[in-house]
């Protein structure tokens, strides 16, 4: 055999070699990517929350802790999914960079996303997880702090934005003797209250937790308003668009419902002592 020959032949394997070498990378990364089936992290589920996130929504932000209504759901939706607890992974980003259009470093986020046609250009949403109640608040020097049913709110002056669900519910549900007091915003139903223009506001439950947690000085909810009074937004997980875990996650969500899961993790987080029911 002369050297030129066995220099072909040499050759020869070595590309033979580098061809399988290179099939074969090629066969680990495809399993690679498939094993992943959509998440961000293989054998993970990102959840992204807010930096901070609120109570009730999270308590003391430690979404990881699994205490707080969202944090709760997300570590439900994560068991249906097939997820060990350990296995859920917090990440935290803005309200607005998670509802951006483009590529996201979550499986899942959730900060009280309302679903809306608008938003539903840019990402996925699941079935809705949460619709929101029509809350009664106050102040605690005000009468409305003692109510008890709506029957006790009906003689003090409640009031709301005009056109929003939370009128419709001061007028059709509480029916004040005195009307239903009107305001152009919130803000301006808040400021009221703040300097006893009015007894009471009626607000959704998000914005009840907020402004008695943050905005009013001694801030009370007075109680929960029958879900016949009507709702208000539906909160659901958000996904990257056209995400390939949508209908995965929307299918966990859906069974939470009808096995009532939801339902008992809003009345441990978002009602009882923290918003009654007022009847």
């Amino acid at each position: 055999m002369t050297r030129r020959t066995l220099a072909a032949l040499l050759l020869t394997a070595s590309a033979a070699l580098a061809l399988a070498g290179c099939s074969a990378g090629g066969s680990d990364d495809a399993a690679s990517t498939d094993s992943g089936d959509g998440y961000v992290t293989a054998g993970k589920f990102t959840v992204g929350t807010g930096e901070p996130a609120y109570y009730p929504w999270v308590i003391d932000d430690a979404p990881e802790s699994g205490e707080g209504f969202e944090s709760a759901v997300a570590y439900a939706v994560a068991e249906q999914l097939g997820f060990a607890k350990d296995d859920v992974v917090w990440v935290r980003s803005t309200f607005d960079q998670a509802i951006a259009p483009g590529p996201k470093d979550f499986d899942v986020n959730l900060q009280q996303f309302s679903i809306t046609p608008e938003r539903a250009e840019n990402v996925d949403f699941s079935s809705p997880y949460y619709e929101t109640t029509q809350v009664v608040i106050t102040t605690e020097d005000s009468p409305a702090a003692s109510a008890e049913s709506i029957a006790d709110l009906q003689s003090l002056l409640i009031g709301a934005q005009v056109g929003t669900t939370s009128f419709d519910a001061v007028e059709q549900v509480i029916a004040p003797t005195a009307g239903a007091q009107v305001f152009n915003t919130n803000d301006d139903a808040k400021l009221a209250l703040q300097n006893g223009t009015v007894d009471a506001i009626v607000v959704d439950l998000p914005t009840a937790f907020y402004l008695t947690g943050v905005e009013l000085d001694g801030g009370v909810i007075v109680g929960q308003l029958p879900t016949d009074a009507g709702g208000g937004d539906e909160f659901g997980f958000v996904l990257a668009k056209d995400s390939p875990l949508t209908a995965e996650v929307t299918a966990a969500v859906d069974a939470l419902r009808e096995d009532g899961t939801l339902d008992e993790l809003a009345a441990e987080w978002l009602g009882g002592d923290a918003a009654p029911v007022l009847d």
